[in-house]
Order: C-alpha cells, then sequence, then structure tokens
C-alpha cells in the first residue's frame, strides 16, 4: 500500500508592529494593534498613519512585498494606519467584512487599491486564511468582524483583533473549518476588559480543552486577562510588544 505524503506547511513569524508597548524607545506606541504575518500579509493598522510607518522603518519592514490587509473590524483603533499604507502602495487587495460601513469602503476603492468583501472562511495566501464576517455585539448594536487563521508548521494560529463576538465562538468556528488539526497559538484582543477573573478562568478552560499550547491576550483584553493567563500558561504566554515576533 502507498503511504500519503504528508503535507508540508509553512513555517513563518507573525511581527508586532503596533500596540500598547515595545521592547524599543524608537518605536511608536498607541492605541490598537497591527501585526505582519510573513512578509505580504497585513493584519490591522493600528490607530495612527505616521506611527505603523515609523515602526515600520525602524523595524525594516518592506512594504513593497506586502500583498494582502486584512481589517478585523471597522473602528479607528484598527483601521487608522490603512489609509497611508494604502498611500504607499497600489493593487493590493484589503479584505473587509461586508458590514463595514459605505465610508470604509468607499476609501478603500478610490485608493486604487481592491476591496474584498469576504462574508465566507476563505484561503488569501498560501495557508494564510480569513474566517469571513462573524457578527457580535458593541454597545447595543452589531458589529461585524473577522480573524485570520495560519495552518502552519506548528498547528493553527488565530490572530485577532478585537474578538467582539467572542474568542470562544471565533475557536469553534476555526475548529469546525480544521477538525483535525491541532491548535497552537491564539493571540491578540480578547475583549475581556473588566471581566471578572472567573469568567476569564472559563475561557482558559476551553483554551485547555481545545488545546490551545500558546496564548498572549492584549489590547481589549485588559490587564486582569493579561495577568491570569500569563499565570496560566508560563513560559507559553505570548508577548506582544512592538519590536517582538512570534514563530508559528
Amino acid at each position: 500500500m502507498r503511504l500519503k505524503k504528508k503535507r508540508k506547511r509553512v513555517k513563518m513569524q507573525v511581527k508586532i508592529l503596533f500596540n500598547s508597548g515595545s521592547i524599543e524607545e524608537s518605536l511608536s506606541i498607541g492605541w490598537g494593534v497591527s501585526f505582519l504575518i510573513g512578509d505580504s500579509v497585513l493584519f490591522d493598522t493600528g490607530e495612527k498613519g505616521p506611527s505603523l510607518l515609523n515602526n515600520t522603518k525602524e523595524m525594516k519592514i518592506d512594504l513593497s512585498l506586502i500583498q494582502d490587509v486584512v481589517i478585523s473590524h471597522d473602528h479607528w483603533d484598527h483601521t487608522g494606519g490603512l489609509w497611508d499604507i494604502l498611500k504607499q502602495r497600489q493593487d493590493i487587495n484589503v479584505y473587509a467584512c461586508p458590514g463595514f460601513s459605505n465610508e470604509f469602503k468607499r476609501k478603500v476603492e478610490s485608493s486604487n487599491n481592491h476591496l474584498v468583501e469576504n462574508r465566507d472562511f476563505m484561503e488569501i495566501s498560501k495557508d494564510i486564511y480569513v474566517t469571513g464576517e462573524i457578527r457580535g455585539e458593541y454597545q447595543g448594536g452589531d458589529i461585524f468582524e473577522q480573524a485570520v487563521v495560519v495552518d502552519g508548521d506548528k498547528g493553527l494560529t488565530v490572530i485577532t483583533g478585537c474578538a467582539h463576538p467572542g474568542i470562544v465562538k471565533i475557536l469553534d468556528l476555526v475548529r469546525k473549518e480544521f477538525p483535525a488539526r491541532p491548535f497552537y497559538a491564539v493571540f491578540g484582543g480578547f475583549h475581556l476588559m473588566n471581566q471578572h477573573p472567573r469568567n476569564i478562568h472559563s475561557i482558559i478552560d476551553v483554551f485547555k480543552d481545545l488545546g490551545v499550547k500558546k496564548a498572549g491576550p492584549t489590547h481589549c483584553s485588559g490587564t486582569e486577562a493579561e495577568n491570569v493567563f500569563r499565570e496560566e500558561y508560563g513560559n507559553n504566554f505570548i508577548s506582544t510588544k512592538i519590536g517582538e515576533a512570534v514563530s508559528i
């Protein structure tokens, strides 16, 4: 009987381009997040273009290699740096949820770049996926958000902007898409600010039941959640300061 060849998956790094803390004083901090996946996929853009561009310059990021920009949700602290990136580049794909504002869509379309409104789970680059639009609630209304999934050499890595629909809901969706693949890492905004420690521990229990090896809540996750995850995950806690990189 002929054995099937094991599929070779990518090895890559995710570089932290924007957050509220950094490893060097020359890097600009602020509210919001931005992650560079490999060399060509940018996920979220932080709150300000000049700050993001400063960090890409200081970190020697080649913006000409970026082919795809994924925006998690239509909030200023995730879209703020996008417009300066689009002034630097043309002909790149900007992945947005259909539920984003018309103003956001018009600005992308007028920048000589390509707006891609994705409602469903889809692969945008080799082994890099977007979840498609997931509905959540924010300040009494609907909010639409997507996350990025990398099916890497070590397993599945899920990167979130704010996880307004719920981090557990997002992970459940990913599990349905990849029932046989192990989780490796989950990091980004988990939207757990002001949550009771009991609720945070319940979410950690779900992470462990799913086999998530490494976790890194940041941004809107809140200090309490970061501390609890750090205590529970120990050496497997992921730090997400600007200038750091996560190997996946």
